[in-house]
């Protein structure tokens, strides 16, 4: 293969050197890897130049050391926030956009273990999050300040400002208390449920596994209840079983433990009857999902053998990512019921969080270590990490 000449542009740079690190010419694609980063950065692109930086970085971080990775990984991070600078002043800012960028710089420091830098800018991108909630806020906005006030929440919260996190709680437990009432008004009945769900994540913030979360995490229930009850009227089942499970998860952390058992056995019933529905169909996605979604009801109600055995069922039909963190967070939060543990309870909200971020990835190994801590569910994960072995 010819080599690229001096001039050669950025794009033909970084496809040579991936297909060269893929030959296992590790120090010639590195080589190009880096030109092309170079190449995309006098060209002022940015974010591609900060993408080839920050994986050359790690590449050589990995083989020679966190010291030879530390100046790419560096120039990586300052390229990133200068995209964070340009794309807070734009008249419509693209939170997904933004919300790369600033996880990009945190992982960078966090990696090279440099403490001063992290807590400097978690606290900067914090503020960022919070001036553009209030300015949402200020337009109407209720479901993007609920978005960047959330993401300010979570910086305060790594760096355990409880002033300051709890300050933002409160503001959330309000924007959630409106956004379920204006849901209710105009009888969109499951995104009431949603916020009420919400609503009592930060309610816990602030008071604990008390009443408090306990009669808010009821009243999603019951919303969810009501959700999956219209569903069936329009003769939709799969709304109907997928609001059910929402239900029956609501109800365990309210710990109504009765209502939870009576609602999981009727949603597995249904599931049964619906899987085979769609298999039957060839419809084998949502099968896939409904049997994700009978695995976390039997788990729900104690079936722990058949529960895993869906679980296995679900991953044959589809090697979803996400499923990995489903099956996980419907131990953790039985576990975290069965115990009214608000530490528990904190990591389960951090995992749902990155799924609701769209970072699975994130959202697995945290619940992973979470798992691990406990010694009454970490023969759980053992047989889980098994059973996923093909996948």
């Amino acid at each position: 293969m010819v080599l690229p000449g001096v001039d050669s542009p950025p794009e033909e740079l970084e496809e040579l050197g991936f297909s060269y690190i893929k030959e296992g010419k590790l120090k010639e694609g590195l080589r190009l890897i880096l030109r092309a980063a170079k190449a995309y950065e006098d060209k002022g692109r940015k974010e591609d130049a900060a993408r080839l930086y920050r994986y050359f970085g790690y590449v050589l971080a990995k083989r020679a050391g966190k010291e030879k990775g530390k100046p790419p990984l560096l120039k990586a991070s300052y390229l990133y926030i200068d995209l964070i600078e340009a794309e807070i002043v734009k008249p419509e800012v693209d939170v997904d956009v933004l919300d790369d960028y600033c996880s990009n710089v945190l992982e960078i420091f966090a990696f090279l273990n440099d403490g001063k830098l992290l807590t400097k800018y978690t606290r900067e991108f914090a503020t960022i999050y919070e001036d553009l909630g209030a300015s949402y806020e200020e337009n109407n906005d209720i479901k993007m300040a609920i978005r960047a006030y959330e993401s300010a929440f979570r910086y305060y919260k790594m760096m355990d400002d409880e002033e300051n996190y709890k300050r933002l709680a409160e503001k959330l437990i309000t924007l959630y208390g409106q956004l379920a009432e204006e849901m209710l008004s105009k009888d969109r009945v499951s995104e009431a449920a949603e916020a009420f769900y919400e609503l009592a994540r930060y309610t816990r913030v602030i008071f604990g596994y008390d009443i408090h979360y306990i009669e808010m995490m009821d009243t999603a229930a019951r919303n969810f209840e009501k959700a999956s009850k219209l569903a069936y009227s329009f003769g939709d089942l799969d709304g109907t079983t997928s609001y059910l499970v929402k239900s029956q998860y609501s109800y365990m952390l309210a710990r109504n433990f009765n209502r939870m058992k009576l609602i999981g056995l009727n949603t597995a019933r249904m599931l049964y009857q619906v899987i085979s529905a769609h298999q039957g169909s060839g419809e084998y996605g949502i099968a896939a999902l409904k049997t994700m979604e009978l695995a976390e009801a039997l788990l729900g109600i104690g079936k722990v053998k058949e529960g895993l055995e869906a679980y296995k069922n679900a991953l044959d039909l589809k090697a979803d990512l996400s499923f990995k963190v489903r099956v996980r967070l419907a131990i953790l939060k039985n576990y975290a019921a069965q115990k009214a543990s608000n530490e528990i309870l904190d990591e389960v909200d951090l995992i749902e969080y990155q799924l609701k971020k769209k970072k699975p990835a994130k959202a697995l190994e945290i619940a992973n270590r979470t798992m691990e801590k406990i010694g009454e569910i970490r023969d759980l994960l053992r047989i889980l990490t098994e059973a996923e072995g093909y996948y």
